[in-house]
């Protein structure tokens, strides 16, 4: 049985709302958050503390929150069902765009994911809905390998934080930077003492060849 069809409306739709407020790889704010929920600070807090522990999200004090490759998949799920049936709604039935979104905010907490790619082939595998948003595809992100040094990254390549091995002073740097478990890196450059150029959190960021052997990541890459 999927995550979609055994965890609660509330839960999917906090993290959804996330992946849809981000901008970048900048954590979003609670505050924002509890707004488009409409819901007080105090639950929103609350609720995204529940998600941290569950492993659904990373909290970054005075910054806000971001997906983790488990809260990623659940919410790019919901996503395409929301899409697929805003597809469905507005081409076959005829329904305005509007209230199609609308219906299909209901549907997507309830159709489970076999059903939810039979939609996808029964509408020609749409890329994009009535309103012009993309429909995430069935798998946009996998897994290459189950971890590993990110020293051992080449030029380009991207993977997600998995732990940090380094002692409480480097660890809490590296934290500071938005070095946090779930968070996503990417190798810019190795330079010849193979230190390394970091995309982190929407910040540039320098790694002694030490210390990045110390930060263990999955490797990502995108599939067709």
């Amino acid at each position: 049985m999927s995550d979609t069809t055994t965890m609660s409306e509330s839960v999917e739709m906090y993290l959804l709302k996330v992946a849809m407020l981000r901008q970048g790889t900048r954590p979003v704010p609670l505050s924002l958050l509890a707004q488009e929920l409409e819901v007080s600070s105090v639950s929103a807090n609350e609720m995204c503390h529940r998600l941290m522990d569950a492993g659904w999200l990373t909290y970054e004090p005075y910054k806000g929150v971001t997906l983790t490759t488990k809260g990623e998949g659940v919410a790019q799920r919901v996503l395409r069902c929301r899409r697929l049936w805003e597809v469905f709604l507005a081409e076959k039935l005829n329904i305005t765009p509007d209230i199609a979104e609308e219906v299909s905010c209901r549907l997507e907490h309830v159709t489970p994911d076999d059903v939810v790619d039979r939609l996808a082939a029964f509408l020609g595998n749409p890329t994009h809905s009535p309103q012009n948003e993309p429909i995430p595809p069935g798998k946009s992100i996998a897994v290459v390998e189950e971890g590993q040094s990110l020293a051992t990254l080449s030029t380009g390549a991207t993977g997600r934080i998995r732990a940090i091995t380094a002692d409480t002073i480097t660890r809490d740097f590296l934290r500071a930077q938005g070095m946090l478990p779930g968070a996503q890196v990417q190798v810019l450059a190795v330079a010849a003492d193979h230190s390394l150029l970091l995309e982190l959190a929407g910040k540039l960021l320098s790694l002694a060849l030490s210390i990045a052997e110390q930060v263990q990541v999955t490797p990502l890459r995108h599939t067709a």
